[in-house]
């Protein structure tokens, strides 16, 4: 059955349980339902080019568009330690330098007049390439976007406008409240210098040059490091001619081994304070490391985490929110990463007065995961809940193909997508006892707040120990300042 089908099945075969079993109960608790029907969700075509390039394929001719989205296998995390910010700085001027025959400006008038759009951009863990256009201007927009990838310009005065605009990020970078808990949480659970947790500084920023964007695309930008998903309304056989015309002669690169990406495995358990005066709440965040998607108790863990905060009914927002009335926003779970571990976190906002309360009351909710373990009817709700949502994960060819690009790109099965709603079925609450006891530990955590400390300050008196992080923003060289005068 499609997805468009199972919709329909679903909709209507519940209106129809509904409507039959509405005159005999008379609690809405006693309807039951019939269980959901079968899914079947379409796999995108998978061709793998001469030059290593993979290449992934989903129909879609609702509109008379065609999308394109590339995945590089780079990421900040290989940025050397004096140039943080080199790999954001890359595939920003990527696309704001233009290419060798056509200028960055010159490339906004073209997509502008076609009605296209054209991205790239370098995270964490992968770099991105994206394109949107008409299903006439497809041949044409393809060999821009391809020009684009392979021989960038990295103009020097954009690259001096993105510097300028990573500076006055940095000097913002304390502006947010919830900014500085997470970006100081990460630090505090993955370890300052892992590339997971740093961020740059007016040093780092002042250490990159051209060269460097240069050499960072020379290393990282090969065929055999991309996945290039298609979806949209093209001809199969036609587009993969078209790919293979644009991309095929695009040489392979050199055999390469990624470093390894060190961080903290276990933080030590502790209150740290960040002063923040111009706020009338504290922010609160506490935990420690999370898991991949890989571990076993992968499918328990996302049962927990519907139980904890998945809903307004759920445990945070009932017993914090509603009952205790101690937050407008609270939220917690276990985290997952692909391919590293994610965070293990709760947090909330709440007023300066009751910092202290908002602290007892999260590492509470999580010490009652074991002393009230998950009942056998939140397991039930928690796992009806994330079924009947899945479906809206993966009513579109679009959405269902952005699945298998990161499937294809962290080297998950091919089935990983088809394995979660089975996953999820065969859960226990056994199961999710266990892993709630096992990956939420409150005697790990470690626990931020951010807030005024003529508020805060009191609140956290209590405490043995408090660390208080200096979050100050060093003004950034004379000589930085004059040199992005000058363009």
């Amino acid at each position: 059955m499609t997805v468009l089908k199972w919709l329909i099945s679903a909709v209507f075969g519940a209106w129809g349980v509904f409507g039959i079993c509405h005159a005999q109960v008379d609690r809405v608790e006693d309807l039951v339902f019939p269980p959901l029907p079968e899914l079947s969700i379409p796999r995108p075509e998978r061709v793998v080019l001469e030059n290593g390039m993979v290449v992934l394929m989903m129909e879609d001719h609702e509109l008379p568009l065609v999308d394109v989205t590339i995945y590089i296998r780079t990421g900040s995390r290989y940025e050397p330690p004096e140039k943080i910010g080199l790999a954001t700085l890359t595939g920003s001027v990527m696309r704001s330098g233009g290419t060798r025959s056509m200028s960055g400006d010159a490339l906004d008038d073209y997509l502008e007049g076609k009605a296209a759009v054209i991205e790239t951009a370098i995270d964490v863990t992968a770099g991105t390439a994206s394109m949107n256009c008409l299903k006439a201007d497809f041949p044409d927009v393809l060999r821009i976007f391809s020009d684009l990838l392979r021989y960038p310009a990295f103009d020097e005065r954009k690259l001096a406008i993105a510097k300028s605009q990573a500076i006055a990020a940095i000097a913002r970078q304390n502006d947010n409240p919830d900014d500085i808990l997470s970006r100081e949480f990460r630090k505090l659970v993955y370890g300052p210098d892992s590339p997971y947790a740093r961020t740059p500084t007016y040093a780092t920023i002042n250490n990159i040059s051209r060269a460097d964007l240069v050499k960072w695309h020379r290393t990282y930008f090969h065929p055999d490091r991309m996945i290039l998903g298609l979806t949209g309304d093209f001809d199969p056989a036609e587009a993969l001619a078209l790919i293979q015309q644009v991309f095929g002669d695009w040489p392979a690169g050199p055999p390469s081994h990624d470093l390894d990406v060190p961080y903290r495995t276990q933080a030590s358990p502790a209150i740290f304070y960040a002063e923040k005066n111009d706020m009338t709440q504290a922010k609160i965040a506490m935990g420690h490391l999370g898991v991949t998607r890989r571990h076993p108790d992968y499918y328990a863990l996302v049962i927990v985490n519907e139980i904890l905060s998945g809903s307004f009914g759920s445990r945070l927002f009932s017993n914090i929110r509603s009952k205790q009335g101690l937050a407008y926003d609270v939220s917690g779970g276990v985290g997952f990463g692909w391919d590293y571990p994610g965070l293990a976190m709760l947090s909330m906002s709440t007023k300066v007065q009751t910092t202290a309360k908002g602290i007892e009351a999260l590492r509470a909710e999580a010490r009652r995961l074991v002393a009230e373990p998950p009942t056998a009817e939140e397991v039930k709700k928690a796992k009806a809940s994330v079924l009947n949502s899945f479906v809206f994960s993966v009513d579109s060819p679009a959405k269902i193909l952005a699945k298998f690009l990161i499937y294809e790109y962290y080297d998950y099965p091919s089935d990983w997508l088809q394995r979660f709603r089975p996953g999820i079925e065969g859960v226990t609450v056994a199961q999710v006892r266990q892993a709630a006891q096992k990956h939420l530990r409150p005697h790990d955590f470690v626990t931020l707040v951010v807030g005024p400390e003529e508020g805060v300050a009191p609140a956290l008196a209590r405490y043995p120990q408090v660390h208080k992080l200096d979050i100050t923003v060093p003004p950034p060289p004379a000589d930085m300042l004059k040199a992005l005068r000058s363009f």
